[in-house]
């Protein structure tokens, strides 16, 4: 056995780590040690990270929620809004109808009224045109005196009823 190349090379190794070991050891846990704890902050500062983004997910949730119901309640504001602006039209377009149509029966009747003047200004024309020519051929002088005597005379009584 003390012959044996697998003896003294397990002999050295272990002496080796007995007497270099505790100089060996010291760097390479600090190492180890240095290496954990900087793996542990990254751990630490992705949870903070992820804390934050989970945050920022709720906070932009909520507005999105806060944003959709304000857009709900403009549309349902326009759509309100615009049946009371279709309404109001509809109610002016008919006022502005039932006024030229009330325009119009007034022309017409002004114009009814015109033309029955009218008429009536011609009737009375020709019945003048048609007196004068029948008491010219009716009447001498004569009896355009006595006619327009009594006509005079007639005159006060005839004011008197028209005043009363």
């Amino acid at each position: 056995m003390l012959h044996e190349p697998r003896f003294w090379s397990a002999v050295a190794f272990f002496l080796f780590f007995i007497l270099f070991g505790a100089k060996l050891w010291r760097p390479l846990s600090a190492t180890l040690d240095a290496r954990a704890q900087k793996i542990r902050a990254d751990l630490d500062e992705a949870a903070r990270l992820r804390r934050e983004a989970e945050q920022m997910l709720e906070d932009a949730t909520r507005e999105r929620e806060a944003a959709l119901a304000e857009a709900r309640a403009m549309v349902e504001h326009s759509l309100q809004e615009a049946a009371r602006i279709a309404a109001q039209a509809s109610q002016d377009a008919d006022d502005i109808a039932r006024r030229r149509e009330q325009m119009a029966r007034d022309r017409i009747a002004a114009a009814e009224r015109g033309a029955i003047r009218e008429v009536r200004e011609a009737a009375i024309d020709i019945a003048m045109q048609a007196t004068r020519e029948t008491l010219a051929a009716s009447l001498s002088a004569d009896g355009d005196k006595s006619l327009i005597d009594s006509a005079i005379s007639g005159l006060p009584s005839a004011l008197s009823h028209r005043a009363a």
